[in-house]
Order: structure tokens, then sequence, then C-alpha cells
């Protein structure tokens, strides 16, 4: 049987439960994912939980993916790259850490048809730091609040990217909100929402963001975070089992209930 656990505060409202709860039936296996919520105490002994074999797999939401990093025996190159670990994985009684982040944001972008002239990453956290990685070699802008978090956040990852101020647009761009604006209503820029062309949308809450809902009324290309979240699960999936889950389960499970519920970009 295999044991798998999201580890995070909040984590009540979260979707992956009955994503992976879904996915394990679908593909025959016999298994357990559960959602707790932890303090930096709680991942320490999840972690211990990993080595020993308690616990095969764990994903990793706010505010722990950097500690998740610290914690990991060793790490994937792209989550050493970005800073932060969204996924434990148990490879001869080591602890690794990935970032499925990475890989989803580039499987959405794909698949919505976000290509640009320009991308304009908002934040300066984990999921800033993933949307960096996963979208090297576009023309890349990022904003941020504190300045000097995303100048930092660029020299970390060693991605090419020019600093915007907060609140700035960037003519043509697709959006890419890395922060937890619109999880409970709250509205993104005006200026940075009028001219862009399209949204990768990774805070998702009790409803629509209003920056997807204008997206999705102008009729430009549109990844929100239920499909981030599906993407990364998916990847998440296959490291612990060694296969994809059935096509179309996780989604069908996320998008089950009319009220998206979540706890901010890159909820697990």
């Amino acid at each position: 049987m295999i044991r798998l656990a999201l580890l995070g505060d909040p984590v009540a409202h979260s979707r992956s439960p009955a994503m992976h709860r879904e996915a394990l039936a679908a593909a025959g296996l016999e298994g357990s994912y559960e959602a707790r919520r932890v303090d930096l105490e709680g991942m320490a002994s999840a972690a211990a939980e990993m080595r020993t074999g308690v616990l095969q797999g764990a994903n990793i939401t706010m505010p722990h993916k950097l500690v998740a990093r610290t914690l990991a025996d060793t790490v994937s190159p792209g989550a050493a790259r970005a800073g932060s670990v969204n996924t434990w994985v148990r490879e001869s009684g080591a602890l690794i850490g990935y970032s499925t982040d990475i890989d989803g944001i580039r499987g959405v972008w794909e698949k919505r048809g976000l290509a640009a002239g320009a991308v304009l990453i908002l934040g300066s956290g984990g999921a800033a730091a993933a949307s960096l990685v996963a979208l090297e070699g576009e023309r890349l802008f990022i904003s941020a609040r504190r300045r000097d978090a995303a100048e930092s956040l660029v020299g970390r990852t060693g991605v090419e990217a020019e600093f915007v101020e907060w609140g700035v647009a960037v003519a043509g761009a697709v959006v890419v909100n890395a922060t937890p604006l619109g999880m409970r209503g709250e509205k993104l820029p005006d200026p940075v929402m009028e001219t862009a062309t399209g949204l990768l949308e990774m805070a998702y809450g009790s409803g629509e963001t209003p920056a997807a809902r204008s997206v999705r009324s102008a009729g430009l290309p549109l990844a929100d975070g239920l499909d981030l979240l599906v993407a990364q699960a998916e990847e998440s999936f296959r490291l612990w089992t060694g296969e994809y889950p059935v096509p179309g389960v996780m989604e069908t499970a996320a998008r089950k209930n009319s009220r998206h519920l979540g706890d901010g970009p890159n909820q697990s």
C-alpha cells in the first residue's frame, strides 16, 4: 500500500486528496493520500517518515516549499535552480525533492496556447521561481512589490529577466500571476491586465479570479489555477508510481464541484 500526503498550512480545502485518491483507484493501486496541516516541526517529522518508508511520497504547498528543499537529501536540477520543492519522493531510502510546478507550467503553457512575445511574471516567491525556470528562453519580465526580492530571485535562478515596477504594464505580454492575489477576489493591477495578451493564473479560490474572468471574457488564452494544479499533480503521481494517471481522472476530480476552493498559487 502506498501512503501519500499533502503538507502545508492551510490544507483543509485542497483538491489534492480527492484527485490522488481517484487516480490511485483508477490505476488499480491500493493507497491513501491525506492532507496534513503542519508547521516546521511537522515538516521535519514528515521527512523522517519519508526516510523510514512510513510515507512513500508527499506534496508540499505554502508556506513550506523552501524548507522542503532544505530537508531533502538531494534535489532535482530544476528544483535546485528554483530553490523550492513541492514534491518529495523516496528513492533507496533517501529523500529526493522535485519541483513538478516546473513541468506543470510548461505543460499548461503549451496546452492552452500561451505563446507570447513577452512574459510578465508577478511575484517573488517559489511560484515565481518555478515560472522563471519553466519559461527560460522567453522574453521575461518580473514584477514584485519588493524590487530586491525579485532581483534576488532572478540572480538565484540564473534566468535572464528584466525588472518592472509593480503595477506597470508590459505591452503585449502574457501575464503569469505567481502571487496569491485573486484567491479571495482581489484584482491584479488594472494597467497590467489591460495590455495582457493571455494569462497563466496560479491562484484559485472561491470562484474564478477577477483576472481569469476578464481574460476569458476577452477571448484571450487562459490557463487557470486548476489547470496547473492538475498538471503538477499528474507529474507527482508519475514520480511516485512510475506511471501517469488515467487521462482526465484528476481534472474531473478537481473540477467536480462548482466552487473552486484553494489555498493560493501552486496549491497542491
